[in-house]
């Protein structure tokens, strides 16, 4: 059915109830780093997929695809695998119907799916040879083969391997066949008065951590949210208390981060009657938190942040689940990525105001910005100072602890060493803004699109970027303070109690392992790299020098004013980010690419783009961001 047509057009979407992006993102950047043209479907597109069963919509669809000339189709779906099998069949019945398909004479040569294995294995299992689906974990090179793109016009350097990353996975491979992990008996600390209270906070527990034999043992977060389509609501709500229940009588797990829906973030409190849930546990009411917090005590809880009414949800969580730290994330979860109904102006007013309230509370802040940049083809040097300026921010506001949220393998393509450069330059410069007042507590964890769905191999996954967490400080065992454990079946199944347990003790039993074998000169002392050293020197000054640019230019930097127009200027780049470009081309107006393991902005021809070339070319739309911001007040 495919041709090697060189001029061919891609084309991806997606149902507008689905917020995962990350696939799309990722064949984006592949396709067009191969000289691909690549088309995103629209908010109205979506919501046409989204009601796919409807004749007009089905109607819309096909005008899109023969609109633009698309010759090759991908639709993502990461939620349910019923849904994903009928939207996907109305799609390509559709397309036969309108005589689309090449084989019938039309421009259609190749239909993609990606979700999850499940969804992977219905769709392969009714459509065959028809599609070619991704469950997460492909190599770029196995992507692109699978998407039509000819060997000889994938970029040499996009299959360019890291020596330390090879020798981790090998150590970890090692740590995993051998199984030992399974055996062990790590628990959270309790020998604290207030445990388990209402009185009990984040930083009592991180105090009482108990010291094991090569260290401190981390706090550990992790991500739970049990939904299917096919339950009803509170069924829905019931499993979730089990699940809480089941994982404090575990020990193993400090904080439970409860995977809310996107409703509970959008329409709290609201009637949902004909909304669509979009995965994730549906809560709607007080009652229900306070249910679910009972059932995990004495697991310290945090969830979601509202996209509206944000301050009122924030001071709810305090009241229901003693939220034990806040994240929101700033630039984000508004209409920019369509996960809010705010436009960015207001969403940062609404958000400086939540965060007053807060730093009112006394509680934590995370600031959950960087990889959101990543996940739009922001490059490293935007990771970093994102970071930074979401810290400062909340500092000012009166914040006292700002938890560090460090995605790494975050774009995949990254290799570890560049993770390391990165992780360090961002510490450098945000514990920099430590004083009495203010303290930094690292939270590092795997990236979104870094499993496989082979558990296996999924589980030597994660017991590799533990090791990596552990170098990004390589002789302080103190340190990190705490890990998001992200389960090894996040690219094949909803994480159980079971698997998050068993996660968890692969995290803690290679962090002992690894700094035995580092200890014993076993493994290499990456402190001592060069290579990591002169990355990080580079990335740190290139971050203080847009920092220092950007201090001097807006003297109302630290605000909802400052953010909107350093973000609609383009000092922040987002190459990918697919809503609102009209207002934010400036931000869009950028190209970046994956070289030597490390996202970089590049020019036209290729070439890196220096600081001082990126500060002059976003400077010269100073004016226009400030004529943006005008028009939004």
């Amino acid at each position: 059915m495919r041709s090697d047509n060189s001029k061919a057009v891609y084309a991806f979407i997606k149902p507008a109830n689905d917020a995962h992006t990350l696939g799309i993102q990722s064949a984006t950047s592949l396709l067009k780093a191969c000289g691909y043209d690549v088309i995103h479907a629209g908010e109205r597109l979506e919501l046409a997929l989204s009601h796919i069963s409807e004749e007009r919509a089905r109607e819309e669809i096909i005008d899109w695809i023969s609109r633009n000339k698309i010759n090759r189709v991908g639709i993502t779906y990461r939620l349910d695998k019923a849904d994903a099998l009928r939207i996907f069949g109305y799609f390509v019945e559709e397309l036969k119907k309108k005589q689309m398909l090449s084989s019938q004479g039309g421009p259609v040569d190749a239909l993609f799916f990606g979700g999850l294995p499940e969804s992977c294995r219905i769709v392969t299992k009714e459509f065959g040879d028809l599609v070619s689906c991704f469950q997460g974990g492909e190599s770029a090179r196995d992507t692109l083969l699978a998407m039509g793109v000819p060997g000889e016009k994938i970029p040499a350097d996009m299959l360019e391997i890291s020596q330390y990353d090879n020798d981790r996975e090998a150590f970890s491979r090692e740590l995993i066949d051998k199984g030992d992990y399974r055996d062990l008996r790590s628990h959270s600390a309790d020998n604290y008065p207030g445990f388990g209270s209402r009185q009990d906070t984040l930083l009592k527990r991180l105090q009482a951590g108990r010291d094991g034999a090569y260290g401190k043992r981390p706090l550990i977060r992790a991500h739970v949210g049990p939904y299917s389509s096919d339950q009803k609501r509170t069924e829905a709500i019931r499993e979730c208390a089990d699940w809480a229940k089941q994982l404090a009588a575990g020990g193993l797990l400090d904080i439970l981060s409860l995977g809310t829906s996107q409703l509970s973030q959008s329409n709290f409190g609201e009637n949902w009657h004909g909304k669509i849930n979009g995965g994730g546990v549906p809560i709607n009411s007080p009652d229900e938190y306070i249910r679910i917090y009972e059932a995990g005590r004495p697991l310290l809880l945090r969830t979601y942040a509202g996209t509206k009414d944000i301050s009122g949800l924030a001071s709810m969580y305090e009241e229901t689940i003693n939220i034990c730290w806040h994240a929101m994330s700033l630039w984000w979860f508004n209409r920019l990525d369509g996960r809010g109904p705010y436009d960015l102006y207001t969403s940062l007013q609404e958000q400086i105001l939540a965060i007053r309230y807060i730093a009112g509370t006394g509680k934590p802040f995370e600031a959950n910005v960087s990889h959101h940049f990543s996940f739009r083809g922001a490059d490293d040097i935007t990771y970093i100072v994102s970071s930074f300026l979401a810290a400062k921010l909340v500092k000012k506001l009166g914040i006292k602890v700002f938890i560090l949220q460090n995605m790494l393998n975050t774009p995949a393509s990254s290799w570890g060493v560049q993770d390391l450069a990165k992780s360090r330059a961002m510490l450098k410069l945000l514990r920099s803004l430590e004083d009495e007042n203010f303290r930094v507590l690292l939270q590092p964890r795997a990236g979104l699109e870094y499993f496989v769905a082979d558990l296996h191999q999924a589980k030597v996954q994660l017991a590799a970027v533990s090791c990596l967490m552990d170098d990004i400080r390589a002789h302080d065992n103190s340190s990190p303070e705490l890990i998001h454990v992200v389960s090894y079946s996040e690219a094949s199944h909803l994480a159980t109690p079971d698997i998050i347990d068993e996660s968890i003790r692969i995290t803690l039993h290679t962090l002992n392992e690894y700094r035995r074998a580092k200890k014993a000169g076993l493994v290499d002392d990456m402190s001592k790299n060069e290579e990591v050293a002169e990355r990080e020197r580079k990335l740190y000054r290139d971050s203080k020098q847009l920092i220092g640019f950007l201090e001097k230019a807006y003297p109302d930097l630290y605000s909802a004013e400052g953010f909107y127009k350093i973000f609609a200027a383009g000092f922040l780049p987002t190459p990918y980010l697919w809503k609102e470009t009209e207002e934010f081309a400036h931000a869009v107006n950028w190209r970046s690419k994956s070289l030597h393991g490390g996202q970089q902005l590049v020019s036209d021809t290729d070439s890196e783009i220096s600081m001082d070339e990126r500060l002059e070319l976003a400077a010269a739309n100073i004016r226009d961001a400030e004529k943006l911001l005008k028009m939004r007040q």
